[in-house]
């Protein structure tokens, strides 16, 4: 048996998602889901923001910048891929912490996870960096990580 709401020449669907709320009869807004690479960046703009309120001399002349993966395989030793990469500053050209996007977000369970792990990965490469303690840079930081 058709059906009358049958999508046949893929124009997608006609009409309304959902019935109007019974009560104020407005329409039913659907939420919409942020894409994975602006959940990542907003934890990566929010983590930047926290450190620069604690710390503002550990990201002074320092470049982040997200990839999704690691470019290169000889970048790294051991089975694991690394989570960032920092690369020490140089006369002419600041120092830098890239995050990588895809092995930050499959370490992660949720969002409010991936959060914190992008803010700790960020402090981690920003002390190795700038030669001071994860404490110095995030006073909030656990005792025993």
């Amino acid at each position: 048996m058709p059906s009358r709401r049958r999508d046949r020449h893929q124009r997608g669907i006609r009409g309304p998602m959902a019935l109007p709320n019974r009560f104020t009869r407005q329409p039913v807004r659907l939420r919409r889901t942020l894409p994975r690479a602006e959940v990542f960046d907003r934890a990566v703009h929010e983590a930047v923001q926290r450190v620069r309120h604690s710390c503002p001399e550990a990201v002074e002349r320092v470049e982040i910048g997200v990839e999704d993966v690691p470019l290169l395989a000889s970048a790294w030793s051991g089975d694991q891929v690394p989570l960032a990469a920092a690369v020490e500053a140089t006369v002419d050209v600041p120092g830098r912490v890239v995050l990588y996007r895809r092995p930050l977000e499959l370490r992660a369970e949720d969002t409010l996870l991936l959060r914190e792990l992008v803010h700790q990965t960020l402090v981690e490469q920003l002390a190795a960096l700038t030669g001071l303690s994860v404490h110095q840079i995030d006073p909030d930081a656990d005792e025993e990580d």
